[in-house]
């Protein structure tokens, strides 16, 4: 019987774990919101992430900048967030517009204190085998699957999508949990024989229904970290009823990967003041 799994409990409970944390630390750590333009989508989670910090009693600043900005202003204004004491953690929310570089951006934030754990250095340290901060997306799913005792060695774990933020990283976290590791992207050949072949099928898209039934394995765990409006509803890039009637454990959309994700950003930003702590 298919067990569905509650990523809004996990997160509920690494919550709590991170409330206990925060308490017995001296200072209270600060994370920054770096803001271009006015997107819908980077609002609303913007305002998730403000709501998390508050139920921890983190500080929160949200610095916000017209989509005209310019590289050179914006770059100033991180490299001030850089140097402030009194923030621990900074993100630039993407997308950015056009006319910016996004990984120019991305690599002006200081590694110590990049808690999307998207800049080049700890990409790097990620790939190296000595992980620092990592993107909060894939370290979600990875946490997950331990809290829900999915044993993934020797496993073959097929990733749908090759993106920075969760194809590409969580690569190297399966790699490190000594899973069997397929990749697949729109250029793959074929695609249904890959993913029937996955143990743990991991999808990330952002195409609405992408997988169905007949393209996953019996008994499979699948990951569903596509979000997807259709007809004024949230849907997954899973086919969720008819690829949920095979599996052993799926993750619904919502609540599956998206409160770990903003979860695993509080984490890391514990992570970067505790860092910083020690460099002191």
């Amino acid at each position: 019987m298919t067990r569905i799994i509650d990523g809004k409990s996990i997160a509920e409970d690494i919550y709590k774990e991170l409330k206990e944390e925060v308490d017995r630390l001296g200072d209270k750590p600060g994370l920054a919101v770096v803001l271009v333009g006015d997107d819908p989508a980077s609002l609303v989670y913007v305002r998730n992430k403000e709501r998390a910090c508050k139920r921890l009693n983190l500080s929160y600043r949200l610095v916000r900048f017209p989509s005209s900005v310019s590289r050179e202003e914006l770059k100033s204004s991180i490299e001030e967030l850089n140097m402030d004491k009194s923030i621990n953690g900074i993100i630039v929310q993407l997308p950015v517009p056009e006319h910016l570089d996004s990984f120019e951006i991305i690599s002006s934030v200081d590694p110590l204190k990049d808690v999307d754990g998207l800049h080049p250095d700890n990409m790097g340290r990620l790939v190296s085998g000595r992980p620092r901060l990592i993107p909060c997306t894939p370290l979600g799913i990875v946490e997950l699957i331990k809290r829900e005792g999915i044993d993934v060695r020797g496993k073959r774990a097929v990733i749908v999508g090759r993106s920075n933020l969760v194809g590409k990283p969580l690569i190297h976290l399966l790699l490190s949990l000594d899973a069997t590791v397929t990749v697949c992207h729109s250029k793959t050949t074929d695609l249904k024989r890959e993913t029937s072949e996955g143990d743990i099928l991991v999808v990330a898209v952002g195409k609405p229904r992408f997988i169905t039934k007949d393209m996953v394995k019996e008994g499979a765990v699948v990951i569903d970290v596509g979000i997807n409006r259709v007809e004024n509803k949230l849907v997954g890039d899973v086919d969720f009823e008819g690829v949920a009637s095979i599996t052993s454990l799926i993750t619904p959309v919502p609540g599956g990967v998206g409160p770990m994700t903003v979860a695993m950003l509080m984490k890391n930003l514990i992570t970067a003041y505790n860092i910083q702590s020690n460099k002191k």
